[in-house]
């Protein structure tokens, strides 16, 4: 069942679809304009929209100076409870993510990177040769995988994805404040909110914490007062809204730029075929750059300061003024970024802001790094790969989600013995 909504009935909001589409892709082009002639663009309201590399930087780095403007909307889906995403730099900022890194450790990575592995290898060897990558592939592995590593089970309302998916896209993709997503949102949010609050009861009281998320957090706050239930909670869905719905957005975009491009498309299935996964990564965080998660990330002026001081195109920043930090045009920068029209899968990691940089940089950064290569790797390890014939064959997307994409290959002989796993189980080092 498609996670995505559907566009609405009627002419107008197909129209309506189909302008933001074409101008979400015309971005690439507006932004090079603009790196040339006006690198800091008047927005409405006193905004403006940073589309050079060290302006946007500068956005990231300076958190006392550029502000998250995510606590209203994280209100709402958190029920009122502070999450880290929506703070500034300070002492609770501080103990929560030090307190959740406890529980998402890095040394978790390689049982996930295994778990993403084996799962795609099922679905692709069930798919006889054809396989829709974004919900089928993608994000059918993302939340499986990730979602036994936090210990959350889909809700009563819906599918953990469809919830997830619809949360994220009100914080995230709705400039617009679109009413019909803010009545589902109002549905979806408490009950995921109360689902995991049963989540929490059962597993305590079944006296076997477990080593996921919820099972370590759940340790950890026998000997710390500071973690209670609605901070477990409010952690659970932060991780679960702020990270599964990315990888179904990025992953199927890097395969679109690949097949676009044949010769990095072979790079990275040698890569796949030697298990040179360090190559791969850079093959997919590449092909990325072209097509990321987002064009801007905003940030709000928290006092009157100047952007890019001391050059020719220093801008007065007004106090509660925004400002679009365009980290995809940063990252076509020919003045931090080296021919950056060309497809370079050996750039250094300083010329990608994939994840955003500075204070909130992404939390899963150190997983991210590894499993979003490892859910193509499957896939260009076979035989024939190709487009699909016609228009299924090339990626559409609603808004800034990728909504479906193709491709057939050649089965192995092995695929006929393989069967569809119903879930995915991670083992953990306690």
């Amino acid at each position: 069942m498609p996670v995505l909504r559907p566009v609405p009935p009627g002419l107008k909001a197909r129209l309506k679809d189909r302008v933001t589409s074409w101008g979400l892709a015309q971005a690439p082009l507006v932004f090079g304009i603009l790196r040339r002639v006006w690198p800091i663009f008047p927005l409405p309201g006193g905004g403006r929209l940073a589309t050079l590399h060290d302006d946007v930087l500068q956005v990231f780095r300076e958190d006392g100076g550029f502000g998250v403007p995510y606590r209203g909307k994280l209100d709402v889906i958190m029920g009122g409870h502070p999450f880290f995403l929506g703070l500034g730099e300070g002492a609770e900022y501080r103990r929560q993510t030090e307190t959740l890194r406890k529980a998402v450790r890095p040394d978790d990575v390689p049982a996930l990177a295994a778990t993403v592995e084996k799962r795609c290898g099922e679905i692709l060897g069930a798919s006889a040769g054809r396989i829709e990558v974004v919900d089928d592939l993608v994000r059918a592995v993302t939340f499986e995988v990730l979602g036994s590593y936090f210990g959350i089970t889909d809700p009563p309302c819906a599918s953990l994805s469809e919830c997830a998916t619809r949360l994220f896209e009100f914080q995230f993709a709705d400039a617009g404040n679109d009413p019909s997503l803010r009545a589902e949102v109002d549905v979806f949010a408490p009950a995921l909110r109360a689902h995991i609050d049963d989540l929490i009861h059962a597993r305590r009281n079944s006296g076997t914490f477990g080593n996921d998320v919820l099972g370590r957090l759940l340790v950890a706050q026998e000997s710390d007062s500071y973690i209670s239930d609605a901070m477990i909670r409010t952690w659970l869905m932060g991780l679960v809204v702020g990270g599964p719905p990315q990888p179904p957005m990025v992953v199927p975009q890097a395969l679109e730029q690949l097949l676009r491009r044949p010769a990095a498309l072979a790079g990275a299935q040698r890569a796949a075929e030697a298990d040179d996964d360090a190559a791969l990564a850079g093959y997919v965080f590449e092909a990325m750059r072209f097509d990321p998660l987002g064009p801007a990330l905003p940030r709000v002026a928290l006092e009157d300061c100047v952007l890019a001081s001391g050059t020719r195109r220093a801008t007065r920043i007004r106090k509660g003024a925004t400002v679009l930090a365009a980290f995809s045009s940063a990252m076509f920068d020919h003045n931090r970024v080296p021919d950056p029209r060309r497809f370079d899968p050996r750039r250094l990691p300083h010329e990608y802001i994939h994840f955003g940089h500075g204070l909130h940089t992404c939390f899963g950064l150190h997983i991210n790094r590894i499993l979003l290569p490892l859910m193509l790797k499957g896939l260009l390890k076979r035989r024939g790969l190709r487009r699909a014939p016609g228009p299924e064959g090339r990626l559409s997307k609603r808004g800034l989600f990728a909504d479906r994409l193709v491709v057939h290959f050649e089965p192995e002989p092995t695929d006929q013995a393989r069967s569809r796993s119903t879930s995915a189980q991670v083992e953990l080092t306690p």
